[in-house]
C-alpha cells in the first residue's frame, strides 16, 4: 500500500475517535487563556502516543514533537483551543455544559483533527523524516496567543521551516477546500476613542457641548469618510461594536467612549487608516467645540499564504476532495492570529468546508446555534496528514 492510501485508510479508521474528541472539548469549552482541561487532555493523549510534551506555553499552550526516524526538516501544524463568551442554545447531548461559553467557531474540531493527526503520523514515525510539532494555541480570539507562543520560542529548538493550519468554515459545503496564494485574511486593529464634550443642563444647553450628538456624527460617517479617502477598489472594513455615554436623561453628556475594529488586505491601507481617522474626528469634534482621545493598537497582521506552500496545500486537497471541489477563494476580511506565524515562517493557512444542508448545522460562526458537518473532521486530519508527509519527504 503507497503512503497516500495508507493515510486515506488510517483517517477512516480514526473518524469516530475524532468525532468523540471534538464531542468532548465542546461540552467543556474554556476562554483564551483558560484552557486547562483542554490542555490537559490534549498532553495527555500526546503523551500516551510517545510524543514528546511541553505544557504552560504562552500560560495553556501545548507543544508535541514528534521525530521522524531520519534527519530533515522540521513542520509545524498548528489548531486553536480557546472558545467565546456565547451562550449556547443548540439541543444535543454534548452542548456546552459551561454556561456563558461555546465553541461556537470550530476550534474544538480542530483541537479533535491535529489530535487526530498526531495519532495518525506517530503510527508512521518509522516512514517520517524530520520533525512535526503540533502546536496547540491558546486564545485565538482576539487575544493574540500566537504572538505570546512566538516570543516563548514555539518556532524554535528545533527551528521551524514550515507552518500550516485550517479552519473549519460553515460558509463552504461539507466536501469542499477554500485556499489562496497570498493575502488570505485581513489584518486586525483595535481602537478605543473618547468624545469628549461638555456637560451641562438639558433645559439650557447653550453653553455646553454634547459628547452624544458629536458621537452620532462618528458612527454614521467615519467608514464612508475613510473609504472615501482611499482608493476605491481598497477592502478595508472600520466597524464600531460598542458605545457608551451619557449619565441621566437630564444633562448633556460630556463623554461618549467606543470601541471598534478595522481590518484591511494590504499594509499601505493597513497604515493610513489610523491617519485617515485622526483626521476626520479631529474635524468632526473641534468644529461643534469638543475634543477627542483615541487609542490605537495594531492587532493581528494580515494572513499571507507562501506560493510554494499553497500550491502543496492545492495538490494535496485535489488527492482528497477532487479539483472541482478545491476553490481558489477571495480573501476574507475576517481576521487569524496564524498570521504571527506566517510573518516568521512559509506556510499555508486554509479553511475545510463543515457548512451542512441540515439548517440546524448550517448556522453563522460566532452564533449560539453554530454546529459543522463532523464529516469534515476526517477531510482536515487527511489534510494535515498529506501535508506533513509530502513537505518532510519532497521539500
Amino acid at each position: 500500500m503507497n503512503l497516500y492510501a495508507t493515510i486515506v485508510e488510517q483517517a477512516t479508521r480514526l473518524t469516530e475517535e475524532v468525532i468523540r474528541l471534538r464531542r468532548d472539548f465542546h461540552r467543556y469549552p474554556e476562554l483564551g487563556f483558560e484552557e486547562k482541561r483542554s490542555s490537559s487532555v490534549i498532553a495527555e493523549y500526546l503523551k500516551n502516543l510517545n510524543i514528546e510534551v511541553k505544557t504552560g506555553i504562552a500560560k495553556t499552550g501545548v507543544v508535541g514533537l514528534l521525530n521522524g526516524t531520519a534527519p530533515g526538516k522540521t513542520l509545524m501544524l498548528r489548531a486553536d483551543m480557546d472558545a467565546l463568551p456565547i451562550h449556547e442554545l443548540n439541543d444535543t447531548d454534548y452542548r456546552s455544559t459551561n454556561p456563558g461559553v461555546m465553541h461556537a467557531c470550530g476550534h474544538d474540531g480542530h483541537m479533535a483533527v491535529l489530535l487526530g493527526t498526531a495519532k495518525l503520523l506517530s503510527s508512521m514515525r518509522a516512514r517520517i523524516k524530520g520533525q512535526i510539532k503540533f502546536v496547540f494555541q491558546p486564545a485565538e480570539e482576539n487575544l493574540g496567543g500566537a504572538r505570546i507562543m512566538i516570543e516563548e520560542g514555539i518556532l524554535k529548538n528545533p527551528k521551524v521551516d514550515a507552518a500550516f493550519g485550517l479552519h473549519l468554515i460553515s460558509l463552504l459545503p461539507y466536501g469542499y477546500i477554500g485556499c489562496r496564494k497570498g493575502p488570505f485574511m485581513a489584518s486586525l486593529d483595535i481602537f478605543a476613542l473618547r468624545i469628549l464634550g461638555r456637560a451641562g443642563h438639558s433645559a439650557m444647553p447653550d453653553g455646553s457641548v454634547d459628547a452624544i450628538t458629536l458621537s452620532a456624527e462618528v458612527v454614521l460617517q467615519l467608514q464612508d469618510h475613510i473609504k472615501k479617502s482611499l482608493p476605491a477598489d481598497s477592502p478595508i472594513v472600520v466597524n464600531l461594536g460598542t458605545i457608551h455615554g451619557g449619565a441621566a436623561p437630564n444633562i448633556v453628556a460630556d463623554k461618549v467612549e467606543l470601541t471598534g475594529t478595522v481590518r484591511a488586505l494590504n499594509e499601505t491601507d493597513r497604515s493610513s487608516i489610523k491617519i485617515l481617522m485622526e483626521g476626520f474626528l479631529r474635524e468632526a469634534t473641534t468644529a461643534r467645540g469638543g475634543a477627542y482621545e483615541l487609542d490605537y493598537v495594531q492587532g493581528y497582521p494580515i494572513t499571507v499564504n507562501d506560493d510554494a506552500m499553497t500550491d502543496l496545500v492545492m495538490r494535496i486537497a485535489y488527492s482528497i476532495v477532487g479539483r472541482t471541489n478545491v476553490i481558489e477563494i477571495p480573501p476574507s476580511m475576517a481576521s487569524e492570529d496564524m498570521s504571527f506565524y506566517l510573518k516568521e515562517v512559509p506556510g499555508c493557512f486554509f479553511f475545510v468546508g463543515a457548512g451542512s444542508a441540515d439548517p440546524d448545522l448550517n448556522q453563522p460562526h460566532h452564533n449560539p446555534y453554530f454546529g459543522i458537518d463532523e464529516r469534515s473532521l476526517e477531510i482536515g486530519v487527511r489534510m494535515l496528514s498529506g501535508i506533513a508527509v509530502e513537505y518532510l519527504e519532497n521539500t
